[in-house]
């Protein structure tokens, strides 16, 4: 296995302390085994069924607390019959433990002892989770604004708390200044992290009985749980085990849209944004790492980039409580899109959508 700028094509070690290439590009890692039915782990009920599919070589470096193997619920949101997948049950509350587990494990098989990381919340929460269990030193660069409980989350894991005053990019810059002396275990550059998320397709492909879905409508802020499936999805299909893509659709925050941007104008990649406020605050991302890469999977899979408003995602929010499924407002804002796809998607479809977080970790009453 290699790491691989996604830009010039230069190649790294896998243990390369690098985060991002010389040029500035982000890396994919190459070289992992291909997707095999026959390799799965079938009496082991979290992700790591699919241990025969991800980067970690020995077992004994494996680092769980029980993720994956989530729920797809059947429902309707505005009428229209969905799929909800229940990431917001995970152990951290977010589906973030799929590439924390991931990332973490393949930490503890290189050895590294510290890690630095920056995050709105649910990142910096299972990373400092797993780094709790795999006995991993974590220092967390947060923006000061981030929900109390989710700072309250991240401290009692142990993991060293840094607030950042300012933007959230402000965090990011922090983070890849310590990174020079600890290792940049980010969820936004590592390709470790992806290969956690890509695990969502292998297990609605098995919901399914051996079928993509039609549709797969997810938020995006730097676009870790859209690549992941788009690279799950394509390598079900590399093994002639589904026969088509299914149609990828990121969201995100009116306030902060600039995957929206770079699609609506038609172009390669994102440009940075004014940080708008949104209650949307886990893809409140000006200026995301993967654009480059979201856009050039929502693209190929004939999918659309949406761009949903605060009183939108309050709304969804409150009709998926009615339905039993309190989510944070960034879970919310895949309902608040499925209106306005009304003519891109029919109820005949297989439409599936994650539902990202716990509403535990930013609770509040709705407004009136």
């Amino acid at each position: 296995m290699n790491l691989r700028c996604s830009i010039c094509q230069r190649t790294y070690p896998v243990n390369a302390r690098e985060w991002r290439c010389e040029c500035g590009g982000i890396f994919e890692l190459e070289g992992t085994p291909p997707f095999s039915a026959q390799a799965l782990v079938l009496n082991e009920p979290t992700l790591w069924r699919y241990k025969a599919m991800l980067p970690v070589q020995h077992d004994e470096s494996i680092v769980s607390l029980g993720e994956g193997s989530t729920p797809l619920l059947e429902t309707r949101i505005y009428s229209l019959p969905v799929l909800c997948k229940l990431e917001f049950l995970a152990p951290t509350g977010s589906f973030k433990d799929r590439g924390a587990a991931v990332l973490v494990s393949l930490l503890r098989e290189m050895g590294v002892k510290e890690v630095v990381e920056d995050s709105s919340g649910n990142a910096a929460a299972s990373l400092a989770a797993y780094c709790a269990r795999a006995r991993i030193h974590a220092r967390i660069f947060v923006p000061a604004y981030a929900s109390p409980a989710k700072l309250a989350q991240i401290a009692i894991y142990g993991a060293e708390l840094v607030p950042v005053e300012g933007p959230r990019q402000n965090s990011a810059l922090a983070a890849q200044e310590a990174a020079k002396e600890a290792y940049y275990a980010s969820h936004n550059y590592s390709p470790f992290f992806v290969e956690g998320t890509k695990t969502l397709a292998y297990e609605v492909w098995e919901h399914l009985d051996g079928r993509a879905p039609h549709n797969l409508i997810v938020p995006v802020g730097n676009g870790s749980l859209l690549m992941g499936a788009y690279r799950g999805f394509t390598e079900l299909r590399a093994a002639g085990l589904i026969d088509h893509m299914p149609r990828l659709f990121g969201v995100q925050a009116q306030a902060c849209a600039p995957i929206y941007e770079a699609f609506r104008q038609g172009l390669e990649d994102s440009q940075p944004v004014p940080a708008g406020h949104t209650v949307a605050e886990g893809i409140r991302i000006a200026h995301p790492a993967r654009g480059r890469q979201v856009l050039r999977a929502i693209r190929e899979t004939g999918g659309v980039v949406l761009a949903v408003d605060d009183r939108e995602i309050e709304d969804a929010r409150v009709l998926l409580a009615r339905q039993g499924l309190y989510v944070e407002p960034t879970s919310a804002t895949v309902a608040a899109a499925v209106r306005k796809l009304d003519k891109m998607i029919t109820g005949d479809e297989i439409t599936v959508v994650p539902l990202t977080g716990s509403g535990l970790k930013n609770a509040h009453k709705p407004k009136s």
